[in-house]
């Protein structure tokens, strides 16, 4: 049993899991996980560059989870962070500050990458073999993985809710509220690029099961199951079908911010972006033409997680 600390800094979020790992079982135990809404990529598709005030919100997280990481003294960290740090102009920045707060160095690591990850994470525990299409929506990018025991193909493309929301919803400061037909046109168009993009490395519509990754997706399955709070085992595993991802879409997308701030499994830093994200699921649905997604809770995260054990053997 190897206790290992895994961190994910993406474009929207960071989030940490403690956990012990058994590589002998196949068995990986969460001592902790948590996120933060730290909004890492805040104007980088316009500036180029991290803002000072999203850096100090990620290192704030990273000082929290530097208290949980000594309490349950992991024997290994790793740090990995995705979209918005490999698109920043001024990275070192954020990975000076990260290193100096937990003492490692953070891997700002590839698309690919960031898409083998994924996979483990995703498919590791799910029973017998199948052929998956591994799909992780974050805030910057949309990584798609098809494999069975092992990655077949992957790639990574730039359509993520905060990318694209930044993009077409922000004007002056200001996100519509809610989006305009042209604007909500405006945005399938770029997702439908992007999977034209991804399509030429990936088959897309070859595989027999599409499981869904990261908040966008676990907040519509939320919305789907009629949750009156988030609940983590009950998201887990579900199915949601392709109409329940249209129908509630299309909800989100023509509602207020208020309204959507009172969905019950609404975290406060998805109200924003969670209609672009619902979108992108949407338009994953229609191009593979999947009547369900499978929702998963560990992602790239637990892909972390396993790599880190292996590499403490």
């Amino acid at each position: 049993m190897t206790r290992v600390a895994a961190v994910d800094c993406g474009t929207n979020s960071i989030r940490l899991l403690v956990a012990d790992v058994d590589a002998g079982t196949g068995e990986l135990t969460d001592l902790d996980r948590r996120m933060r809404i730290v909004r890492l990529g805040q104007g980088v598709d316009r500036t180029g560059r991290l803002a000072p005030e999203a850096l100090e919100r990620t290192f704030e997280a990273c000082r929290e989870y530097a208290a949980v990481i000594k309490e349950h003294g992991a024997e290994r960290v790793r740090f990995v962070a995705t979209s918005a740090s490999r698109d920043a102009e001024n990275r070192d920045e954020f990975v000076h500050g990260v290193l100096d707060i937990l003492g490692v160095e953070p891997e700002v690591i590839t698309g690919d990458q960031e898409a083998e990850f994924s996979f483990t994470g995703a498919t590791r525990e799910l029973p017998g073999r199948d052929s998956y299409l591994v799909v992780d929506i974050g805030g910057g990018s949309t990584e798609f993985v098809v494999g069975d025991d092992r990655v077949r193909a992957a790639r990574s493309v730039d359509i993520g809710c905060v990318r694209l929301t930044e993009r077409h919803l922000l004007r002056n400061g200001v996100i519509s509220d809610p989006p305009s037909a042209a604007e909500i046109a405006a945005i399938r168009a770029d997702i439908d690029a992007a999977l034209d993009l991804a399509e030429r490395t990936v088959p897309l519509r070859e595989p027999r099961t599409l499981v869904g990754l990261a908040g966008s997706v676990t907040t519509v399955a939320g919305v789907a199951l009629g949750l009156r709070a988030y609940d983590t085992s009950a998201i887990h595993h579900a199915r949601i079908p392709y109409e329940q991802v249209r129908s509630i879409t299309d909800h989100l997308l023509t509602v207020t911010h208020a309204e959507r701030a009172a969905i019950p499994v609404m975290h406060p830093g998805r109200t924003d972006v969670i209609g672009a994200g619902a979108l992108v699921l949407l338009a994953i649905m229609e191009r593979t033409s999947a009547p369900e997604v499978v929702v998963s809770e560990h992602d790239i995260l637990d892909g972390i997680a396993w790599k880190a054990a292996e590499d403490a053997r």
